[in-house]
């Protein structure tokens, strides 16, 4: 599911630096007005016991780094971290490789999102997805299931990840289609970001999200997996071009590092933001100019050459939070 590397990390000191500043490292039409009238502004929307960020950015972290544990612990080392936003993502919870599935209850999702309020975290994004193996009933009810699981989380946002198989490819966006209202009734974004296989790249996720045409449907960029997909091929600083209108919730701040060893390729995204090869402030930058001026920044993966090690996820985790807090005033300013 997601570009986990067993390589060893290659070194990163003949990449390109991001900047001078960075020591460190159309919308598509549809839904009627009254829903267009709900949806807007719904990623600059604070929560009722949230002021927004002066910057309209909230930089968050998902709990992928920590997933060799338990989610509880991804929280405690994320408030130690020094963040306020979490995302959702994988964990270490018996029967369950994510968070937030389907199949859990309201109860188990509620208490979730509760636990995070005890961290001081308020959580933002979910990475989920849903049943698609029966057919469009079963696929568009297990897709509800989800989504009433993010609310009772306290999610403001739903990313999915979109399927590679093209059996499945008009059963998924239908299901998708059918829950857009569903989502917005409850005040819930649903999106997809480049994560292989048929939405690897911007204009394959464009063609997906008019394919669903509604717009409380859009896209989650994530420029690590467009380097990562195309084997380093594609720049995302190019392919970001072709993405204008479709982001308007969040992007995943992910980078990326490639080598060749003995021959072999080799391409990780396990790596800090800012000491690879993405360039985060013209990204950042094309995004503002195609209409992301607020949203969610949220951190997907940081070095971690031993996932256990909470001593090296705090430290990356916390030069990570300083790199992207960096990167909006530099964007900003």
């Amino acid at each position: 599911m997601y570009p986990f590397s067993t390589h060893a990390q290659p070194k990163t000191g003949a990449l390109k630096s991001p900047g001078p500043a960075l020591t460190r490292r159309v919308f598509v039409g549809g839904g009627s007005g009254a829903i267009l009238a709900s949806l807007q502004g719904l990623s600059q929307r604070a929560d009722a016991n949230e002021t927004a960020p002066a910057s309209g950015y909230r930089i968050g972290i998902y709990t992928r780094p920590w997933d060799a544990f338990d989610y509880r612990i991804a929280f405690e080392g994320i408030a130690a971290a020094g963040y306020r936003y979490v995302g959702l993502m994988t964990t270490t919870v018996p029967g369950r490789r994510v968070v937030i599935t389907p199949e859990i209850s309201e109860e188990e999702a509620s208490q979730i999102g509760e636990e995070a309020k005890k961290h001081g975290l308020i959580v933002t994004s979910v990475y989920g997805d849903f049943f698609t193996g029966g057919g469009l009933e079963p696929a568009i009810a297990s897709l509800r299931r989800l989504i009433d699981n993010c609310r009772a989380a306290g999610a403001r946002s739903l990313l999915l990840g979109g399927t590679g198989n093209p059996k499945l490819y008009d059963l998924y966006y239908e299901a998708i289609k059918a829950c857009c209202d569903y989502a917005a009734e409850k005040s819930l974004a649903l999106s997809i970001k480049p994560h292989g296989g048929l939405n690897a790249t911007g204009p394959q996720c464009r063609k997906a999200i008019e394919r669903v045409g509604h717009p409380n449907f859009s896209l989650w960029y994530d420029p690590g997996n467009i380097f990562y997909y195309s084997d380093g091929q594609l720049d995302p600083v190019e392919d970001v071009t072709s993405v204008d209108g479709l982001v308007r919730e969040g992007m995943c701040i992910k980078d990326f590092v490639m080598s060749i060893q003995e021959g072999t390729l080799r391409k990780d995204v396990w790596v800090t933001p800012g000491k690879g090869r993405v360039n985060f402030p013209a990204v950042l930058r094309r995004l503002r100019q195609g209409g992301f001026l607020a949203g969610d920044l949220v951190v997907e993966c940081i070095d971690r050459p031993d996932p256990r090690d909470t001593e090296i996820l705090l430290a990356e985790a916390k030069a990570a939070r300083l790199y992207v807090e960096q990167l909006v005033a530099q964007v900003l300013g």
